[in-house]
């Protein structure tokens, strides 16, 4: 199973990835945001992170502005590496 989660910045990329997903019949669990309402992206960080740090998910997919906050968040729970990429290459 696939962890997604984003912040409000995120919000409609995750609504096209999740769709995506749907079409390819690969199992997630949406942890959020689940509006373009303003919100803290460290906590959809950290849920996806532990999510995958504890098993619940094998994989995890953050979305937010730049990218670059969540995957921080999401770095600070022990075990996880998120990386930031803005293409197939990277």
């Amino acid at each position: 199973m696939i962890a997604i989660g984003c912040d409000h910045g995120g919000f409609a990329l995750k609504q096209e990835v999740m769709r995506h997903l749907d079409e390819l019949g690969l199992a997630y669990k949406d942890f959020g945001t689940y509006s373009e309402e303003s919100c803290d992206y460290p906590i959809y960080g950290e849920a996806v992170a532990r999510a995958v740090a504890d098993g619940e998910c094998e994989r995890g997919i953050l979305i937010c502005g730049t990218g670059i906050g969540i995957s921080i968040s999401a770095n600070k729970v022990k075990g996880i590496r998120a990386a930031l990429c803005g293409d197939c290459y990277s």
